[in-house]
């Protein structure tokens, strides 16, 4: 039996560890809807201004499709939140927690760039990016009892402003547009 080779998405000769913007997406094992559920109305996306609170008018209820987190997605939230003062040089600005995946902007800062480590993070290296998501994954499969994710993850160097706010544009839409999603089990029926 033939061994199966993965592919390799990443960037040749990038530093995964240079200041900047990196969309991250991480999908759930065997694309399960885990996370959360899109509802007709509720709360918005996380990391996600609702448009009464933009407009400031309003309750801040949409009527249009939104997040609402199930269980398993509370801890990713939580998780994520912690993400942020574990990693020091790090943030994660913007995010959404979908039913079988999660969207993120991280923004990697420092001003030496040499990111060093902690206890819970890595030494120097050329893998900051896939560490974050490591630590991400392994945090929350500890406090769910499994293994929820899926084996890799992909990344995208955000290189511009303007390919920034399309990607902040997409997270923000991203609820709406799930019932367009072709993995959304309900979008065949």
């Amino acid at each position: 039996m033939e061994k199966v080779t993965r592919k390799y998405i990443r960037l040749a000769n990038y530093d995964y560890s240079r200041n900047g913007l990196y969309f991250i997406t991480i999908c759930a094992k065997n694309r399960i809807h885990y996370f959360s559920e899109i509802t007709e109305v509720g709360e918005a996306a996380l990391g996600v201004q609702t448009t009464s609170e933009i407009m400031g008018v309003g309750d801040g209820v949409l009527d249009v499709p939104s997040v609402k987190l199930t269980e398993y997605g509370k801890i990713l939230n939580d998780q994520i939140i912690e993400m942020n003062s574990i990693y020091k040089k790090s943030r994660i600005i913007k995010y959404v927690i979908m039913p079988d995946h999660l969207h993120m902007i991280i923004y990697l800062f420092d001003d030496d760039n040499v990111f060093g480590g902690t206890s819970r993070t890595p030494s120097p290296t050329n893998a900051v990016i896939p560490s974050i998501i490591s630590t991400l994954k392994r945090f929350v499969n500890k406090k769910i009892g499994f293994n929820i994710w899926q084996r890799s993850f992909h990344d995208h160097i955000i290189r511009n402003e303007k390919e920034f706010l399309e990607i902040c544009d997409y997270i923000d839409n991203n609820p709406i547009n799930w019932v367009n999603d072709i993995y959304n089990q309900n979008y065949w029926r």
